[in-house]
């Protein structure tokens, strides 16, 4: 007993520590996946925001390029660009021509406002009050035209932009250095209009060196840098270039708001930098998801698991080795034992890593990376619950094999009242059955997975039979789903596929197909008898549970 003791302790020892050793590797594996994850969709999607910044800066320089005109002071200069800049078909709020005018200009621009048809001719400053253009002694940077016309933007017209907080400075930037450049995040068209960013090229005629105006365009932030999928991995900010402190981020409705960065706060998974505007903008990526608790939370399961089965092997070693010692009392009995339960152990050695196998496998494939957590565990409790099913069958013959259609009985697989099973009531072997457990489970879980053609749940059919003669036996089993078509049945998972296709078949040695007629989903599977049956399992496991007699 003190033997037998110190054996399931050991067992249970090995049990543990190989628990926790796969718990310990499965964090790990999350934790580097859901960063792999992250970090790469991360850096797609500051691409497409490049991409995209690139495309609207390309428009403006084209635009900016296009004016060739003895004459600026107009209110029409952006009517021959509007089939170019639609062309592009970029989501731009408002385009517009700044004139830079010269003091004795101001008055033949006011006409040519007027004769355009702009509400509000008269040249005035940002704050709205006229100007005398005695007082100037130098050019003033005026709004000439505006593109789309609509009632709000045609109100800007006139306006003399050069002493504007915000456009002031980035017009001034831009004819110093000749080149597109942004201005910072600023409400658009009115006070309380949406956040966006305003993109001005200088516009330099042939034979001159200063800029003759500016062709600007107004976008709004949120689809310009902040858009991102509710599905998506993460959420992302940027970095307000006003203050190192706040950052801009839009809702679900694409409104842009400012908030504080708490100091105390989770830190970005990430950042990028993007160009745009001849300035850098910083992009902040925070995870949606806690990579580090669903890492845990995956590893708990797989460390429960293993130490369920480390119960199970305990107490099935426990109950064998206990049975066989009570049988020791004479000492041929006792050599006879000492012999038995060498080979008990060995052949329990392979079924538990058979077991072991298979569960890793069910396991590895129902956990995988981007499932559902609910779906996955109630997977993963259904698939062994079908093998403990199974277990429990061969523990009831003594592993000597397992009838066929007790495989399809309510405990064993769901819905198990609507197929109509039909065939001769072979006893398998206890590999096969362990296949057979799982392929069952996997078609009948995976049958009540949506309707049929008329509304209903598919009626499905279950048949095999016995071809040939010996000992060229055939087994042939075939899964019908009547009233279903490849339009209306979900596809197969992975671990489904790797299960019908491979794992299935090549346990049993045969081959598998499936298909779809015009009107039922149909799995086909032939094998040899001899694996199905398996005459050596059975014969080896006769020898071990035969009982030991003492010699006379």
């Amino acid at each position: 007993m003190v033997r037998l003791g110190f054996i399931i302790g050991l067992i249970a020892l090995i049990g543990v520590l190989f628990s926790g050793l796969a718990s310990f590797r499965v964090h790990e594996q999350e934790l580097t996946i859901d960063g792999i994850a992250l970090s790469r969709a991360i850096d797609v999607h500051a691409s497409l925001v490049q991409d995209r910044l690139t495309e609207r800066e390309l428009l403006d320089r084209v635009a900016s390029g296009l004016f060739r005109a003895p004459s600026l002071v107009k209110a029409n200069m952006l009517q021959p660009l509007r089939s170019s800049i639609y062309a592009f078909k970029t989501d731009f709020l408002v385009a517009s021509w700044i004139a830079r005018l010269k003091p004795g200009e101001l008055e033949e621009a006011g006409r040519e406002l007027a004769s355009a048809g702009f509400s509000n001719p008269k040249i005035r400053d940002f704050d709205g009050k006229p100007i005398d253009p005695r007082s100037l002694d130098k050019p003033v940077d005026v709004l000439m035209d505006v593109e789309p016309r609509n009632a709000e933007n045609m109100a800007l017209a006139g306006k003399a932009l050069d002493q504007s907080p915000w456009i002031g400075p980035m017009l001034a930037r831009a004819m110093a250095e000749g080149k597109p450049v942004a201005s910072d995040p600023v409400n658009l068209v009115r006070p309380n209009g949406p956040v966006g960013i305003i993109l001005a090229a200088p516009v330099i005629q042939d034979g001159s060196t200063s800029p003759a105006g500016f062709v600007t365009f107004s976008y709004e932030l949120a689809p310009l840098m902040l858009t991102n999928d509710d599905q998506s991995l993460f959420s992302v900010v940027l970095k307000d270039p006003r203050s190192a402190d706040d950052e801009l981020i839009a809702n679900d409705q694409g409104v842009v708001t400012s908030r504080q960065a708490a100091p105390d706060g989770p830190a970005p998974s990430a950042t990028r930098i993007v160009t745009f505007g001849n300035r850098d903008w910083s992009l902040a990526y925070y995870a949606k998801i806690n990579a580090t608790k669903r890492a845990q939370q995956t590893a708990a399961i797989v460390g429960a698991i293993g130490l369920a089965l480390t119960v199970m092997i305990c107490g099935l070693f426990g109950y064998v080795a206990y049975n066989n010692l009570r049988l020791s009392r004479e000492i041929q009995v006792r050599i006879g034992f000492e012999r038995r339960l060498t080979a008990v152990i060995d052949e329990l050695n392979h079924r538990v890593k058979n077991i072991l196998a298979v569960i890793q496998s069910i396991v590895t494939r129902t956990l995988r990376h981007g499932s559902d957590i609910d779906v996955a565990r109630e997977l993963l409790i259904g698939r062994i619950h079908a093998m403990s099913n199974v277990v429990s069958l061969l523990s009831e013959s003594q592993w000597q094999g397992v009838k066929l259609k007790g495989l399809f009985e309510a405990r064993a697989i769901p819905h198990a009242e609507r197929i109509a099973v039909s065939g001769p009531d072979i006893a398998v072997s206890a590999r096969a059955a362990q296949s057979l457990s799982l392929l069952f489970f996997e078609l009948a879980s995976h049958s009540d997975e949506g309707l049929s053609l008329v509304g209903k749940h598919p009626h499905v059919v279950a048949k095999w039979e016995v071809t040939g003669e010996q000992p060229d036996t055939i087994f042939q089993f075939r899964w019908e789903e009547f009233n279903t078509s490849e339009a209306t049945r979900r596809p197969d998972s992975d671990f489904g596929l790797i299960l019908l296709d491979r794992v299935a078949p090549e346990a049993l040695g045969g081959t598998s197909k499936r298909y779809f007629t015009d009107v039922s989903y149909v799995y086909e599977l032939t094998a040899p008898m001899d694996t199905v049956v398996d005459m050596t399992e059975r014969d080896r496991t006769e020898r071990i549970s035969a009982p030991v007699r003492p010699a006379i």
